[in-house]
């Protein structure tokens, strides 16, 4: 065998580099030519990741677009969007000349190809877009991938300052079974030029907007390997509008209407009847308004805690009612206020309220039945009668005498006396104690008027300031 010279050895490596590089063959720069020339050499590869060796890992750049926001499920926890998948590889040793073939890319079948198996880890649903059966092949061997996917996925949402909640939800890609030495997930556009783009050609999105898009890139580490994930945030505003005028605007005119129902007489049964009757109304708005609000396990938002909160105050203020006016008409037959209501009450929630605290009286009660001066005027009248018995009997026992008309006259007018004396006694002591309850009622109406009016300012503040936290993130 004669001896191979330098020449032909460097002709030989030549032609097995470029054999190695596959550069195709086009007879004529004609989409046919290139096609049967990309089916020798494509079918025969696709059953393999395009790689000049197996410890080679492939890249995977990838970059999506939000183009709709169908909508938000609060009670299964869901989100679901419409996006634009793009990935990007490269098939190694593939190439061809753009002269002798005529183009510089040819859109191919999926099905000549080997594709990554990219998919999203929340999703919930299987995608029901439609299927786009091509890819972009260029004639240096980058394989652009290009579809929309109707993405339903698993987001934890917080609904705590519903209306004004913004929600972060993740959509994490990466392959489903290739490990991150086989599979490199590597980002595409950056989080700006994606976050652009969305907002140009965003179609749909209802109640929701879309805020911001961040990008991160992680790693998931199981027992039997890593993977690669690229994991794209998708953050969004809800559009408070639309639960302000159903719900809040007229909750508050409610609220509103309540609170001046107070400047209505106490003892007055309109008052009552006209609370009730706000109640009623306010339960019925609840109950068409339900469907508007968000139902979870999880939290209670803020504005369920409010309507809760204004009902209850609603039923305190219609019992308080009942309470007064229950003391206006019965206060008469009621016994003195105990001593820690009249201190607890008349003294520190006057105090609180602003009502001059009430002193105690100085007026002394004078009670006839433990006077001594009644038994003494009794004892007097007493011997006078069994004197003049004494001086007028006889050793014969006359007949009686009848009774003097002066004294029998004296002992009426005393038991008349006593008799009115202890009714004002006891009509004094029930305008003293009645006056005390409805003192008591006063001060108790004055304190939920004030309650009413703190619920009403805090609420309203709470809101204010959620609402313009919300628009200075969404800003």
């Amino acid at each position: 065998m004669g001896e191979v010279k330098p020449t032909e050895l460097i002709f030989i490596c030549f032609m097995l580099l470029h054999g190695f590089v596959a550069a195709l063959n086009c007879t004529s720069p004609t989409p046919k030519a290139l096609i049967h020339a990309l089916e020798r050499s494509l079918l025969p590869d696709k059953l393999v990741r395009p790689v000049k060796s197996f410890s080679e890992p492939l890249n995977i750049t990838i970059s999506i677009t939000v183009v709709g926001l169908l909508g938000v499920d609060e009670k299964a926890q869901t989100l679901t969007t419409v996006l634009w998948q793009v990935l990007e590889w490269k098939i190694e040793g593939l190439s061809w000349d753009e002269k002798e073939c005529g183009t510089t890319r040819v859109s191919v079948p999926r099905e000549m190809l080997w594709t990554p198996d990219v998919i999203i880890s929340e999703f919930m649903e299987e995608d029901k877009s439609p299927g786009t059966p091509y890819v972009y092949l260029y004639n240096t061997g980058h394989v652009f991938d290009d579809k929309p996917m109707r993405v339903v996925s698993s987001c934890q949402l917080v609904i705590y300052t519903f209306p004004f909640d913004v929600q972060n939800c993740s959509l994490t890609f990466g392959a489903y079974l290739h490990f991150a030495s086989d599979i490199r997930m590597i980002q595409g556009s950056t989080a700006a030029m994606m976050l652009q783009e969305s907002k140009a050609v965003l179609q749909t999105n209802g109640e929701w907007e879309l805020a911001d898009i961040a990008v991160g890139q992680t790693t998931l580490t199981i027992d039997v390997g890593s993977y690669s994930e690229i994991k794209y945030y998708i953050i969004l505003r809800r559009r408070p509008t639309l639960y302000v005028v159903n719900l809040l605007i007229p909750s508050c005119f409610l609220v509103t209407l309540d609170l001046f129902s107070f400047m209505l007489p106490p003892h007055s049964v309109d008052r009552s009847s006209f609370k009730m009757t706000l109640i009623l109304g306010y339960t019925v708005f609840l109950l068409i308004m339900n469907d508007l609000l968000p139902v979870t396990g999880e939290q209670t938002p803020l504005m369920n805690v409010f309507f809760s909160l204004t009902l209850a105050l609603m039923v305190t203020s219609l019992l308080e009612t009942v309470f007064i006016t229950n003391i206006q008409f019965s206060s008469s037959q009621y016994g003195a206020v105990p001593h820690w209501i009249r201190i607890l009450v008349l003294r520190y929630m006057a105090l609180l309220v602003c009502l001059k605290p009430q002193k105690p009286s100085n007026r002394v009660t004078v009670n006839l039945n433990s006077s001594p001066t009644e038994p003494a005027m009794n004892a007097s009248i007493a011997s006078i009668s069994v004197q003049n018995i004494s001086d007028n009997a006889t050793p014969e026992k006359p007949p009686a005498a009848p009774p003097d008309p002066g004294l029998v006259e004296l002992r009426k007018l005393s038991r008349d006396l006593t008799a009115i004396r202890r009714q004002v006694d006891q009509h004094s002591q029930g305008n003293s104690s009645s006056k005390d309850w409805l003192m008591v009622g006063v001060v108790i109406d004055r304190l939920l008027f004030c309650l009413y009016i703190v619920f009403i300012s805090a609420s309203f503040i709470t809101i204010i300031c959620i609402w313009a936290f919300n628009d200075s993130i969404g800003a």
